[in-house]
């Protein structure tokens, strides 16, 4: 029982995690980025995930953060970054 409570938790702090800096870092870079052209290099999003990752491995001391747990963070953060640069493309200039 305990072990499925555990699994649980984990599995809604990794969402929360994945989704959440998805969400965030996708309105940062539509709201905050917008006028920054180094945001629109083709690499950023990957070192922005690596960075992101990089970031978050320490917190894997904690027992129900894992490895895992800031992997899928990075890509969260990485793929956001991506999302918010294609929506950047599509908005009409003025």
């Amino acid at each position: 029982m305990f072990e499925f409570l555990g699994a649980f938790l984990w599995l809604i702090v990794t969402g929360i995690a994945s989704v959440g800096g998805y969400v965030a870092i996708k309105r940062f870079v539509r709201e905050r980025l917008r006028f920054v052209e180094g945001v629109q290099k083709p690499g950023v999003p990957l070192i922005a995930g690596v960075a992101a990752t990089a970031l978050a491995i320490p917190t894997a001391i904690f027992p129900i953060i894992t490895p895992l747990t800031a992997l899928l963070f990075g890509i969260g953060i990485g793929s956001g970054v991506a999302a918010g640069r294609r929506d950047l493309k599509q908005l009409p200039s003025g």
